[in-house]
């Protein structure tokens, strides 16, 4: 629940996200810094009405690296962003 709809959520909210996943492959999009980055914003936003999960993530690369696995993975985030859905269904 926290990867797909806080998350997720969120990311789909960044038009930046969204012009690098319509201009790029998934490798490319999952080795963005700017992915990356907004992940961090993501978890920071989502603090207060999820502390404990963002917690952990925040004090483990590890585990912000594991939510990008889940993101790029089952979650699908590139495939969910506008431009990309038409392309990967």
């Amino acid at each position: 629940m926290y990867v797909n709809n806080v998350l997720k959520g969120k990311l789909l909210e960044s038009e930046m996200l969204i012009q690098q996943a319509s201009n790029n492959t998934k490798e490319q999009f999952a080795n963005s810094p700017d992915l990356s980055n907004e992940i961090m914003n993501a978890i920071m936003d989502a603090l207060a009405a999820h502390q404990t999960m963002s917690r952990q993530a925040l004090d483990s690369e590890k585990v912000r690296h594991g939510l990008k696995d889940i993101l790029l993975g089952p979650a699908r985030l590139l495939q969910e962003t506008p431009e990309q859905k038409d392309r990967f269904c």
